[in-house]
């Protein structure tokens, strides 16, 4: 176990290695010029000139390459090309509202999801299992940015319910934390329900069809009982893989959301940094990504050990 965990954490750093080469290179073969957009719109090329200087964008990308991984290798992201504050202090500032809602999305979504997956499975063929798989379909097939401002028109502003837009900490107070948060994570986490769902009713579908479930029904046990203790434990594996990843879609992928209700999030300053061609932020954000990206799937594969004691590393 322990030489299996410390392989996947060494092989951690070329995967690193390839995000930064791969997100480096690609940017600045990307058409624009930060410089030109740093100078505005009438400026001369002899100032959009001397910003490149002052940036270093000049540099041939080999050169400018070398300086990015000599600062990753001191722990520093860089500093933003616009605002010149530190990369790691913008992320810093920008990661409490990403994370609350990831969370709170993933929680919404596994309360909901695993049991109504575990319905469809045990009711298969019924008129629970359809109406299961019909809102899962729903959940993928309605846009996200369509299904958020449908929640805001409805409980905003025909309800006076919810706020609008914004964000409010946790320092705040619970009930303005949850109020912001409530209608983001349902916009967010029907569509995470309608996956989790969907895994879950087929992977309790294939445990509860195998002969050990049936030889535990005729020794009469309860069927409640073989559910829980029995199938959900065996069929758990690819529902813990789902969770796993979709945490890290979430942090990862909450831009639109965030963007329709207006959270200063990690979704809202990628999407600034892209309009900015902002290379220091968009490469600090990726490869903070891709870090946890890595360590949650790590966990995951651990977690397999606990669910399914014929797995060994």
């Amino acid at each position: 176990m322990l030489a299996y965990v410390v392989r996947r954490i060494l092989a951690v750093f070329p995967v690193m290695g390839v995000v930064v080469l791969f997100v480096f290179v690609l940017l600045r073969l990307s058409p624009g010029d930060p410089a030109a957009i740093i100078a505005g719109d009438y400026a001369t090329p002899e100032a959009i000139a001397k910003i490149r200087v002052a940036l270093g964008l000049d540099q041939p990308i080999h050169v400018q390459l070398g300086v990015y991984v000599a600062s990753l290798l001191r722990g520093d992201l860089g500093r933003s090309l616009h605002s010149k504050l530190p990369v790691r202090t913008l992320i810093a500032q920008r990661l409490e509202p990403t994370l609350m809602l990831a969370l709170s999305t993933l929680t919404f979504a596994v309360v909901l999801a695993v049991p109504l997956g575990i319905l469809a499975a045990w009711k298969a063929g019924s008129w629970i299992d359809r109406a299961v798989m019909v809102v899962a379909v729903g959940g993928f097939s309605i846009p996200v940015f369509w299904l958020g401002f449908l929640l805001i028109y409805g409980f905003s502003i025909r309800l006076d319910l919810l706020p609008v837009q914004g964000y409010a900490s946790y320092s705040q107070g619970l009930a303005p934390f949850l109020r912001h948060l409530a209608l983001p994570t349902v916009t967010l986490g029907l569509i995470y329900m309608a996956l989790l769902s969907r895994i879950t009713r087929a992977s309790m579908l294939e445990v509860l069809g195998q002969d050990y479930i049936r030889t535990a029904h005729a020794k009469g046990q309860r069927s409640r009982l073989v559910l829980f203790r029995h199938a959900l434990k065996n069929g758990a594996v690819p529902i813990v893989t789902t969770i796993g990843t979709g945490l890290t879609l979430l942090i990862s992928g909450v831009v639109i959301t965030e963007s329709v209700f207006a959270i200063p999030g990690l979704g809202r300053l990628t999407v600034d940094a892209v309009l900015q061609q902002d290379y220091s932020i968009i490469q600090g954000v990726t490869l903070m990504s891709s870090v946890v990206y890595v360590l949650v799937n790590l966990l995951v594969d651990l977690s397999y050990t606990l669910l399914d004691p014929r797995i060994r590393y």
